[in-house]
């Protein structure tokens, strides 16, 4: 069983490569794509620390215990100058299932090494373990774009959640009936309030969404807040965390909220900033009551349960 805080391991005894990634389920089995970090941990020129662009990670599980390696989902390209070179940066990786076209579409923070190109990069499959083929890389409504999650609601239509204006407000942009774009549809939230890594659920016609603090590698407090709407009208609660280490996130930071048989769970990555691709993985239960969040730690998760 995967202890909450650590390194994970896959089938084989190799560690897991799936940060800053989401876990989706299609036809039973569960999914789970994040950014491979499988290589030497260094400071580019502008002080960020950095791995060399690999490729995005899958992993498939029946039971989201017991991860077995897929391989690269998303290569990084032989090609310099390419959005996908090894001298770029691919994060937080979301993918999302669109039964209108049958295709998979992962939308990521696509960026030079300095952190200034900021877009988002769209890739489509076949299949949910790929290869993906890269489509191109967009500023969303012509803003930048840095932390991001998707949600696609019951509706069947999909948003992108993403960090902007230097990270100082959050916008949410509706995307194309094939999810290959946005649509022009867009609204705003925290505007200044400098919050990241955001992760989105609903639950009985609320709207939740987890946000972290903007201070680099170092955990901070969480904030849940909650809406009538996906655009508008959301309102900061309070840190969902509860027990020790609360305001520190358990020392983890917020990436995706999934469901389990009824049971919606957040995923957070910790982060070693010494060496990227040692960072662990804590995927927590979330209950709710009265449309209040709590989140206590839990040194193990055992999702086979139902």
């Amino acid at each position: 069983m995967n202890k909450n805080g650590s390194t994970w391991y896959d089938t084989d005894g190799e560690l897991i490569q799936a940060h800053g990634g989401m876990i989706l389920e299609h036809e039973g089995m569960y999914y789970w794509y994040g950014e491979n970090k499988n290589g030497a941990t260094s400071i580019a020129p502008s002080g960020d620390i950095r791995v060399d662009f690999i490729g995005i990670s899958c992993y498939s599980s029946p039971d989201c215990m017991n991860w077995t390696y897929e391989g690269l989902a998303l290569e990084a390209s032989g090609e310099p100058g390419h959005d996908l070179y090894k001298d770029r940066v691919g994060e937080r990786p979301k993918v999302l299932y669109n039964k209108k076209t049958g295709k998979f579409v992962m939308w990521f923070h696509l960026d030079s090494a300095d952190y200034t190109d900021a877009r988002a990069g769209i890739a489509v499959s076949d299949t949910p373990t790929g290869p993906f083929r890269y489509v191109r890389g967009i500023r969303p409504n012509r803003s930048d774009c840095r932390d991001m999650t998707l949600f696609c609601d019951r509706d069947g239509k999909a948003y992108l959640i993403h960090s902007s204006d230097w990270n100082k407000t959050l916008r949410i942009s509706r995307l194309t009936e094939d999810y290959l774009d946005v649509d022009g549809v867009y609204g705003k939230a925290f505007v200044e309030q400098e919050r990241e890594a955001p992760a989105l659920f609903e639950k009985d016609g609320v709207y939740y969404m987890i946000t972290s603090g903007c201070t680099g590698w170092d955990p901070n407090n969480a904030l849940f807040a909650t809406s009538p709407t996906v655009l508008s009208g959301w309102k900061l609660i309070d840190n969902p965390c509860v027990g020790e280490h609360a305001r520190q996130t358990f020392f983890g930071q917020s990436t995706y909220i999934f469901e389990k048989d009824g049971v919606h769970y957040l995923m957070l990555d910790h982060w070693k900033p010494e060496n990227l691709k040692e960072s662990g993985y804590s995927i927590l239960p979330i209950q709710i009551q009265d449309g209040l969040l709590t989140i206590p730690f839990q040194e193990y998760t055992d999702l086979s349960k139902k």
